[in-house]
C-alpha cells in the first residue's frame, strides 16, 4: 500500500474486504453500492483476458475484478473528472498501476479511444433511470450516476458490442423494470443474452436488481439462474452475499 496518496476534503477510505484493497470516495458525491459488488461477483474474467468497465465511477469494479479473477489487465472509463482522480489515487494506494488503468472519457467515444474488438470482457453499472424516471438529485455527480443524462442504455450496449471481440462477454447490473429494453437493445447490437439472474432483498419479495450476461454474436439461448437473495429474515446478509463480499 502507498501511504503517500493524498486524501482530500470530504473523502474517506473504504475497505473493499478483498486482498486488503481500499477505495477512496467522496461523501458529497455518489458512492458505490451493493450493485457494483454483485456485478463484480457475477462477471467472469478468465486468465489472460482484458476487461473494460464503462462508467467506472471511482473504479470499484476494476479493483474488485482484479482481486477476484485472473484477468491480465483491467481498464475503467469515466467521464467525471473528480471520479477519475479518486479512482487513479485508489489504484496508486493499492499498488495496482501495472494491472489497472483509469481513463477520462465519454462512453459514446469509447471505440475512438480504444478501437473496435479490443476487449474480452466489458462490464457496466450504468444509470438506471431513463428520461422522466425518478427524481433527479440536486447533486450533479449523483444525478449523472443515477439518471441517463450523459449516456443511456443504448449508448452503453452499442459501445460495449463494438469494443468486444467476437465471442466476448458483456456483464451489466440494472433494474428489472428495464428488462424488455435491455434484451431488445442487446439483441439489436448482437449481444445475445446468455445468463440472467434476479436479485431480491428478501426471499419472497419482488426483485430489486438484475444481473445479465451477453455474448458478442452468440447463439440464442438464455439461462435464468436461481434468485440471489441479499438478506436473511433477521436482516443479516445471506451466506452467498457474504461469499461475494468477503470470500
Amino acid at each position: 500500500m502507498n501511504n503517500d496518496v493524498e486524501i482530500k476534503e470530504y473523502e474517506r477510505i473504504d475497505d473493499l474486504h478483498r486482498n486488503g484493497y481500499l477505495l477512496i470516495q467522496n461523501t458529497k458525491m455518489f458512492c458505490f453500492g451493493i450493485d457494483a459488488v454483485l456485478l463484480s461477483g457475477f462477471a467472469q474474467v478468465k486468465k489472460g483476458e482484458r476487461a473494460l468497465d464503462l462508467g467506472t465511477g471511482t473504479g470499484v469494479i476494476p479493483i474488485l475484478l482484479e482481486a477476484k479473477t485472473k484477468g491480465s489487465h483491467f481498464t475503467g472509463l469515466e467521464i467525471q473528472r473528480e471520479n477519475v482522480d479518486m479512482a487513479r489515487r485508489s489504484i496508486i494506494l493499492n499498488g495496482l498501476e501495472q494491472k489497472i488503468k483509469i481513463d477520462e472519457g465519454d462512453i459514446k467515444q469509447a471505440v475512438l479511444i480504444y478501437g473496435a474488438s479490443t476487449f474480452d470482457v466489458v462490464t457496466s453499472n450504468p444509470p438506471y433511470m431513463n428520461e422522466g424516471g425518478g427524481l433527479k438529485s440536486e447533486c450533479i455527480p449523483k444525478a449523472i450516476a443515477r439518471h441517463e443524462l450523459l449516456c443511456n442504455l443504448e449508448d452503453v450496449v452499442a459501445n460495449a458490442s463494438k469494443l468486444l471481440k467476437t465471442g466476448g462477454r458483456f456483464y451489466m447490473v440494472h433494474k428489472p423494470h428495464r428488462l424488455t429494453d435491455i434484451i431488445v437493445t442487446m439483441r439489436q447490437y448482437k449481444l445475445e443474452p446468455k445468463r440472467l439472474r434476479f436479485v431480491h432483498s428478501y426471499a419472497g419479495k419482488e426483485p430489486s436488481l438484475l444481473l445479465i450476461e451477453g455474448a458478442k454474436s452468440g447463439k440464442p439461448m438464455i439461462k435464468v439462474e436461481a434468485p440471489l437473495v441479499i438478506y436473511q429474515k433477521d436482516g443479516e446478509y445471506t451466506e452467498e452475499i457474504k461469499k461475494i463480499y468477503y470470500a
